[in-house]
């Protein structure tokens, strides 16, 4: 096989190196730059070039990076490494490994969903590929975002005449630059946490464009706090931070609010399903146009995604791995604690289940009424 497992991580013996390891080694290819996928400590890292902010922010500006750009090629030991979008987050990329005719893509975490901060998913044929399943049960089908900004709008312009200010807990790395490019800006001022605000600015940087921000410091009119959006990690509930809003909304963007009883487990007013992640339609689309014949399955709602795959006639298998295993911010899954400040600012994936993995896909049931269109 072209890859295997190794305690080091993901391993490509004819080139000599990892893809996303979770241990220190001396060369690694990174799909995107959330805490699970890309760790610190490895000798010389290989990334997509939209990546290179987020990767140098959370790992360190001296880090050995090179860079590639979306379909450039670079021979690795005889190895034919490429990079390719994967619509998950700025940066974010399948990779290519093609070796004596025989071609895997490493999928990483995607979505297939078009959004403008980060280059859309891209079908990549290939005769393996090793996907992600976080949202790999039929009870999870996207909305278009574009409804649950209207809803997210709706929330905010309420609370505005009403004199108060709109708690938006999500994710800061991905999910909060997504809400900002979405919402509708002219209904008041936009603050930011400050484990978001930083990654702003790397968005900012490789040109995504996005409304003025700031810190709850830099607002010098305390009273224009009433009708701000205010986006912030799931650690921040709860904290003496939220201090500085008296009697707020509050509210939570995952794919997760799709879950029955999320919302009250968060204890939050409102709950908008979004993810950054494919959900069951799109992880079957996506595997569907790489016409791949063998898949490997890494993470997420594993067992329901090989059977489904093996009654679709497909070689399904799993791929153990070390992705997804981390609470990061608090937004692991249904029912899962908040996590720490430090692991916010750490850049986990939170939306990688950590909660208990059915093995059958009724499991949970969607909660139509609990969320936000």
């Amino acid at each position: 096989m072209l890859l295997e497992r190794r305690p080091e991580g993901l391993y490509c013996e004819a080139g000599d190196f990892f893809v996303d390891p979770w241990r220190p080694v001396r060369r690694a290819v990174i799909t995107h730059a959330h805490a699970d996928h890309a760790r610190p400590g490895h000798g010389a890292y290989l990334a997509a070039a939209p990546a290179e902010g987020v990767l140098r922010a959370r790992l360190g500006a001296g880090i050995a990076l090179q860079v590639l750009a979306y379909g450039e090629t670079v021979e690795i030991d005889g190895v034919r490494v490429s990079l390719h979008p994967a619509g998950h987050v700025l940066g974010s990329a399948q990779v290519r490994l093609e070796h004596r005719g025989e071609v895997w893509v490493v999928s990483g975490d995607y979505k297939v969903e078009p959004d403008p901060t980060c280059a859309p998913f891209e079908p990549v044929r290939c005769h393996t590929f090793v996907t992600e399943s976080t949202f790999g049960l039929p009870i999870y089908r996207w909305a278009p975002s574009r409804e649950t900004f209207a809803g997210i709008d709706a929330w905010w312009r309420e609370n505005a005449a009403a004199g108060r200010a709109s708690v938006l807990f999500c994710y800061a790395f991905g999910k909060a630059q997504r809400i900002l490019a979405g919402v509708d800006a002219s209904i008041g001022p936009i603050v930011c946490h400050g484990a978001v605000e930083p990654l702003n600015r790397a968005y900012r940087a490789a040109g995504v464009a996005l409304p003025p921000t700031s810190l709850v410091t830099e607002v010098a009119d305390k009273a224009s706090l009433a009708g701000a959006l205010v986006l912030a990690p799931p650690s921040a509930g709860g904290s003496t931070w939220m201090r500085r809003f008296p009697d707020p909304s509050d509210a939570f963007a995952s794919g997760w609010m799709a879950v029955r009883g999320a919302r009250r487990r968060r204890a939050v007013d409102r709950g908008f399903v979004l993810s950054d992640h494919a959900d069951w339609p799109g992880l079957h689309a996506a595997i569907g146009a790489s016409g791949a014949e063998r898949v490997f399955v890494t993470h997420g709602y594993v067992p329901v995604m090989v059977r489904w795959l093996e009654s679709q006639g497909l070689d399904a298998q799993s791929f153990e791995t070390e992705f997804g295993g981390e609470e990061g911010d608090g937004d692991a899954g249904p029912g899962t604690g908040a996590g720490t400040g430090a692991a916010a600012a750490a850049g986990h994936d939170p939306e990688a289940p950590a909660a208990p993995r059915p093995t059958e896909p009724a499991a949970p049931d969607p909660a139509p009424g609990e969320a936000a269109p």
